[in-house]
């Protein structure tokens, strides 16, 4: 099951274990139950604080689970956790043995002060990059709610479930039956959503700090970069961020960052915040801002931010990062069908597909990869593109093309998303030759068109935006508003690229810094 390398690394890690554990098997006659005992076994043998045992009474078969020597199992992991999931099955164990989990002592004590009594199950696939960062929140609110446990569910191995339960999309997390979310979640958002008073108690906190000199809204490249570049200079700094890392964190490979051949969207953010935080930037993550006033429209001449909590914060200048987020068709259906066969993630729910037919709407980088990466999976893939010509690089239209389970339709305007009450069924699109309608029948939709700025919350506020909600920025990231400046995907920048972003950041900081020296504040 596991190669050598493999289990080097591994029992490297079993030699962090604080306390001896055990690892209980629930299983049948079947050959994935087969794969799931070598797998304990295995894990057993590279350890000799570790038991595996064979009589569990988990209802799903194939299972394990992982407790304390003596103790009832209250992490599960239904299936293999392999691929992007076997970093959360290294840190169950380790933290279930008492390992100290790699988090802030606030979330810790957060986690341990729920007092929750609930059954999670997270579904998954094992390509995605989203799914881990869930398994192992929950995994670590299990370990600390001694009447609370956590199922990972591999989809692969549990089709019929799945199916069942019309599960599209992943993560798909249930609490107790009922559904209680989807996507990439951190652990810092399912703890607020499971503590009711966590939003009053963060808003007290946050009106209690004092003005900052530079304050930034939106934690992705741009934000993250401006932050640095402030910090280095001395000032006090802050960031507001709905989340921490922005769209980087949905996407899977970066091969164009300059002196990175390769990371993942994920790690990337990781380490962005990893940055931020040696530099001591106040960050407070999962806030969103409602509303801002110009230092010129307030009588102490700082700017004010208002957030959706209440909570209000004042900085003597404010750079707006809050990047984009994917553009959707805008369709009847797309809104009913979405997570039960519409999707944004390649990555993350192709592995749902398997077998199917899908589409993929857009003919750009973006669309392009995503079919070619679906083509690998699925029965067949249909790529619509609105123009009458791909916009993808050469490579990957060459790359698609030569692929036998595809189809490209041009010219294609999507009109309806067609279902039969509870998952897609197909796509209609009107041919802007002919004015033609026709109906495809498809078991998945993959949208990926394009981006939209995240600035709404602008729209009555005096900072100048385009008719594309981009915000209207000088070469210096000025904004029209006194002591506001702004940067990244959000704004008049062309070419929304992660590179330019941080660039983008570096110039609003150092920009923002000369208005503070300027004007004497």
């Amino acid at each position: 099951m596991l190669d050598q390398n493999v289990k080097t690394q591994l029992k490297a890690y079993l030699e962090r274990l604080e306390s001896p554990i055990e690892i209980i098997a629930s299983l049948d006659d079947s050959d994935k139950s087969a794969q799931v005992k070598e797998l304990v076994g295995e894990m057993a043998e590279l350890s000799n604080q570790v038991t595996a045992r064979y009589d569990g009474t988990h209802h799903r078969r194939p299972s394990f689970g992982i407790a304390k020597a003596g103790e009832q199992p209250r992490v599960f992991f239904a299936g293999l956790p392999m691929g992007h999931e076997f970093t959360s099955l290294i840190l169950a164990l380790l933290q279930t043995s008492g390992y100290a989990p790699k988090v802030s002592d606030e979330i810790l004590t957060q986690i341990k002060g729920l007092d929750l009594t609930a059954n999670f199950d997270v579904f998954v696939s094992l390509t995605c990059h989203n799914c881990p960062d869930v398994v192992q929140a929950l995994n670590l609110i299990a370990i600390y709610n001694p009447n609370t446990t956590t199922t990972m569910v591999e989809g692969g191995f549990f089709k019929e479930e799945v199916e069942e339960r019309k599960i599209m999309a992943v993560p798909m997390v249930f609490q107790d039956n009922e559904h209680f979310g989807q996507g990439r979640m951190t652990i810092e958002e399912i703890v607020a959503k499971l503590d009711s008073n966590s939003a009053e108690k963060e808003a007290a906190k946050i009106n209690a700090k004092d003005a900052f000199d530079v304050l930034i809204v939106g934690g992705g490249p741009a934000g993250g970069t401006a932050a640095i570049y402030a910090a280095r200079k001395g000032i006090k700094t802050g960031i507001v961020a709905e989340r921490f890392g922005g769209q980087v964190m949905d996407t899977m490979d970066i091969e164009n960052f300059t002196t990175v051949q390769k990371t993942v969207g994920p790690k990337f953010g990781e380490d962005l915040e990893a940055h931020v935080r040696a530099y001591g930037v106040d960050i407070m993550n999962l806030q969103k801002v409602n509303k801002i006033t110009g230092a010129d429209q307030t009588a102490n001449g700082l700017v004010e931010l208002e957030l959706e909590n209440g909570a209000k914060l004042e900085s003597k200048a404010v750079i707006l990062s809050t990047g984009a987020r994917w553009r959707k068709m805008g369709v009847p259906g797309e809104v009913e069908y979405a997570t039960r066969g519409v999707a944004y993630c390649p990555h993350c729910d192709g592995p749902l597909f398997k077998g199917k037919r899908v589409a993929v709407i857009g003919g750009g980088n973006s669309g392009v990869e995503a079919a070619i990466d679906l083509a690998g999976i699925v029965e067949h893939v249909t790529l619509f593109e609105f123009d009458t010509k791909l916009r993808a690089d050469q490579v990957l239209q060459d790359k698609l093309h030569s692929l036998p389970n595809t189809t490209v339709i041009m010219n294609a305007l999507s009109t309806e998303v067609v279902g039969d009450g509870s998952q897609v069924t197909g796509l209609k699109y009107k041919d802007r030759a002919t004015d033609e309608e026709h109906l495809v029948e498809l078991a998945g939709i993959f949208v990926q068109i394009g981006l939209l700025p995240n600035t709404d919350f602008l729209k009555d506020s005096a900072v100048e935006l385009t008719n594309r909600g981009e915000i209207v920025i000088n070469e210096r990231n000025e904004t029209n508003v006194q002591g506001v400046f702004a940067a990244g995907d959000c704004t008049t920048v062309p070419y929304k690229q992660i590179i330019i972003a941080t660039g983008e950041g570096a110039k609003a900081s150092l920009s923002a810094f000369d208005y503070l020296i300027r004007s004497g504040q």
